[in-house]
């Protein structure tokens, strides 16, 4: 558990500005995230790395002198929107590009993808690296399922070493997709974690068990063992991680980084007891151990736990992963200056308002009304919406669908005030809602929003049919956005039956917010059917046995937004005596 915290929402934001207050000399804090205090040289490929907050040092801990230019930092356990990444990017990038480097999880993949498509739409040349080292989320077959761990630092040495070498965004690209090829984790767990502010753990596990191939977000393992000892765990996790040795050649001669890394509770002490065995068993291979590092790298928060991470290196990987460095929470050799150019403080962009007609200023109105409702609705059922996410994920929609429901009234507020229209209304709520809420929940819920607005516009008056269009828009950009259909046990299986049944009943003769309300029972229905179906996609997917039962909490949340909105649309009909 969390023992020092302040509002569980607010969490992450503290934590960054404590960072970045406590490492002044060598960070910044920029929107969305940090970054270098210095400026990116020019004709230097600058490296921003992210994800999720609760695994420090990952990944504000590793910018600096030799590693990243600037990490984007989502809440806590949740990707970092798109909108994050690219503030990060800009206040990093020099004339060289951008590589935007991140583990492989559900929302880190929309977000970090988004981001480049508005960099390169910008005139910014960016390009993405996902992380695939965990052997244990997917077999060796489906290597690009597999999720990122601890093998990140191997991908972000090398990408930051060549960077820092001048060579082109191609380049860096290519050397750090080379050391995602060669780097494999494995990992267990002893205990679950405890997000700030929640008083039960993601998971647990037996007194005297140990899960298997856990993930860093709190994932349950796909095995539970005997606890071993020591030399035991030693000897599993080196065995299983040379079975997949990937490069050519033999084994013996071979130079390997290696990481030995602490997930939260499981200390120094004891990492170097079992480090000892770790280095005897490689060297038995005829591996040639290069810069070992055992600590702590990418935590969870007070799990127990600890992984091992193999990176085989070439000449070029091998002067990477040496080189000198100097960062908050990881220093080497360094003879980087930490002095230099002080990068400016950009100030973030005004909001703009386009013109609109006075029925759409007035339907602007009704739109804020029902962000208010959405959001008093979620905070009212966060608690439910994180406990259906861990059974099956890692705990955090319901939080993240707090903070971006909130922070979706306080933009739509300021755009009703400025005499926004609909169209601006519904995009600024969803710009925020995706900035604030992060990931998988809140790009999903951004784009919808903004698709909706676009439909809409600031002119024409937004009635039923116009409401129906934007409905249909909204769920095709999020199906197409998420690679979602209905069967994948995700928000889509309640967002397009209620899309169907709210056109239906539109076309059938229904005034809107009758339509609105059958269509959100309809969603509703949908919603607890899911309960039934095994996941397919998502960060769900390794575990789908254990949330059959349980219904999925995209598709709840969804049903509980359009129904906030269906008691909306009744209280102003019945407040104007229709």
């Amino acid at each position: 558990m969390s023992y020092l915290l302040n509002d569980p929402s607010d969490f992450a934001d503290e934590m960054v500005e404590g960072f970045v207050s406590a490492h002044p000399d060598l960070v910044r804090r920029v929107e969305g995230g940090v970054a270098r205090r210095t400026r990116t040289p020019a004709g230097e490929v600058a490296v921003v790395i992210g994800g999720g907050s609760g695994h420090y040092p990952a990944f504000a801990g590793l910018v600096g002198a030799g590693l990243a230019h600037g990490a984007a930092l989502g809440n806590v356990f949740a990707s970092p929107s798109a909108q994050q990444v690219c503030s990060v990017a800009r206040a990093v990038a020099a004339d060289a590009g951008v590589l935007l480097a991140f583990g492989n999880y559900a929302g880190d993949v929309l977000n970090f993808t988004q981001a480049k498509e508005r960099l390169v739409a910008e005139g910014i040349t960016a390009r993405t690296i996902a992380v695939t080292d965990d052997i244990s989320s997917a077999p060796a077959s489906e290597r690009h399922d597999r999720r990122g761990v601890a093998g990140d630092m191997v991908v972000f040495r090398a990408a930051a070493w060549a960077a820092e070498q001048g060579r082109t965004l191609d380049d860096v690209w290519a050397l750090a997709a080379e050391a995602n090829e060669r780097t494999r984790t494995l990992g267990v767990a002893f205990s679950g974690c405890t997000l700030p502010g929640a008083e039960e753990p993601l998971f647990t596990v037996p007194p005297g068990r140990m899960a298997l191939g856990m993930g860093i977000h709190g994932e349950p393992g796909l095995e539970e063992l005997p606890m071993p000892t020591a030399d035991a765990l030693a000897d599993l996790l080196v065995s299983r991680l040379l079975e997949e040795f990937p490069a050519a050649g033999e084994l013996s001669g071979s130079h390997v980084a290696v990481i030995l890394n602490g997930l939260g509770s499981v200390k120094s002490d004891e990492l170097f007891v079992t480090y000892r065995r770790v280095a005897a068993l490689l060297g038995d291979a005829g591996v040639t151990v290069v810069r070992p590092e055992v600590g702590e790298l990418v935590t969870s928060f007070e799990m127990a736990g600890v992984s091992l991470t193999l990176g085989w290196l070439d000449d070029e990987l091998e002067a990477a992963w040496t080189a000198p460095a100097e960062t908050p929470a990881y220093r080497r050799g360094t003879d980087h200056p930490t002095t230099g150019e002080e990068a400016a403080v950009e100030d973030s962009e005004p909001t703009h308002v386009a013109p609109a007609t006075a029925v759409s200023q007035l339907a602007a109105g009704t739109i804020l009304a029902a962000l208010l409702a959405i959001a008093a609705t979620i905070d009212e059922n966060a608690e439910e919406l994180g406990r259906l996410d861990a059974v099956a994920g890692d705990g955090d929609h319901g939080i993240g669908m707090q903070r971006g429901a909130n922070a979706a009234v306080r933009a739509a507020q300021e755009a009703v005030e400025a005499g926004a229209g609909a169209g601006t209304t519904l995009r600024s709520a969803g710009e925020a809602w995706a900035g604030r809420g992060g990931g998988t929940s809140g790009a999903l819920w951004g784009t919808g929003l903004r698709a909706a607005g676009d439909e809409l516009g600031d002119q024409a008056p937004p009635d039923a049919a116009r409401a129906v269009a934007g409905v249909t828009v909204a769920a095709e950009a999020v199906a197409d956005l998420g690679k979602a259909g209905v069967g994948d046990k995700t928000m889509v299986d309640a967002m397009v039956p209620f899309t169907e049944e709210l056109r239906r009943r539109v076309a059938g003769g229904d005034d809107l917010a009758v339509a609105w309300s059958g269509a959100a029972r309809a969603a509703t229905d949908a919603a607890q059917a899911t309960a039934e179906l095994l996941p397919r996609i998502g960060r769900a997917r390794p575990h789908a046995q254990k949330s059959v039962g349980t219904p999925d909490p995209g598709a709840v949340s969804f049903a509980l937004v359009v129904t906030a909105v269906a008691d909306v649309m009744a209280r102003l009909q019945l407040a104007e005596g229709t």
